[in-house]
């Protein structure tokens, strides 16, 4: 049984700790994503399990410690307010989605890997086969062109790209944009940066 990488998120705002944990969610599909609302709430859980931990940064002063102790693996949510801690990952929980989908994926990418082990890519045949044209087509999406722009710039028709669009989403799994886009960086069809 591969172990799968846990994900916790600490953090007392439900909001903020379900549309993050639904951007990891989607970021990571092969993650296990748990939410609690105070820090008391993790130590009753396993708390050395966890390859991850969001911690809101409130939680984190008052338990720096502990969060210490475990600082590669922290990354304290801000409201926008400057981190006050050097050295230690944080996200603005306030950035619009795609730039909080890009911050994470920075953050992976800085070696600041979300797993210990890296995710196994999967079996060959499990680039679940897009062809040269679905990746041509995803790389334009993942960079936010509209379908439209996709076609002019492949000078292929609007319907092929739509029916391009289907079959990526389809053999993805991924509907929405920033889903694919994040595919297409783990994937190394496209860099982070020029999302």
């Amino acid at each position: 049984m591969h172990h799968l990488p846990e994900i916790a998120i600490i953090e007392p705002n439900t909001l903020t700790a379900l549309g993050l944990r639904t951007i990891l969610e989607e970021l990571i599909p092969e993650a296990v994503i748990r939410t609690f609302s105070s820090f008391e709430k993790l130590i009753d859980d396993t708390p050395d399990m966890y390859a991850h931990y969001f911690v809101s940064a409130n939680v984190y002063f008052e338990h720096t410690s502990f969060f210490l102790e475990r600082k590669p693996k922290c990354i304290v949510l801000s409201a926008g307010e400057p981190p006050l801690l050097t050295g230690i990952p944080s996200l603005n929980i306030l950035l619009p989605q795609e730039q909080l989908v890009k911050t994470i994926m920075q953050t992976r990418k800085r070696g600041h890997e979300l797993t210990h082990h890296p995710v196994t890519p999967p079996a060959t045949d499990a680039e679940h086969e897009l062809s040269a044209r679905e990746i041509e087509v995803l790389r334009l999406v993942a960079k936010g062109l509209i379908n439209k722009e996709i076609a002019d710039k492949l000078h292929i028709s609007l319907t092929t790209v739509i029916s391009h669009r289907k079959n990526i989403t389809e053999k993805l799994g991924i509907k929405s944009v920033s889903g694919l886009a994040i595919y297409a960086v783990m994937h190394g069809y496209v860099e982070a940066d020029s999302i």
